[in-house]
């Protein structure tokens, strides 16, 4: 049987632990909503400037993509397999 006191220090670490990762999420949250607007005015920038005539080699890609996507079952078998980390 576990000592309760020794089970109540661990939950008490584990809590103290959850705690400074919530506010440090907090803080990365605020961050991001000050940055964000700044992302949205360049985002706004970048799509005025493919408007203009950068359009294309977008939809090339995108139709290379698609070619790409359609074939697979080829592309998948020519890769070679690596292990993947978790």
């Amino acid at each position: 049987m576990k000592d309760i006191h020794e089970v109540l220090r661990q939950k008490q670490t584990k809590y103290a632990q959850l705690g400074k990762q919530i506010e440090m999420l907090q803080q990365a949250a605020e961050k991001l909503r000050e940055v964000a607007p700044l992302l949205a005015e360049n985002d706004d920038d970048d799509n005025a400037v493919l408007m203009d005539g950068e359009e294309a080699p977008a939809t090339d890609a995108a139709a290379k993509a698609a070619s790409a996507a359609s074939g697979g079952s080829n592309s998948k078998s020519s890769r070679p397999s690596a292990p993947r980390w978790p």
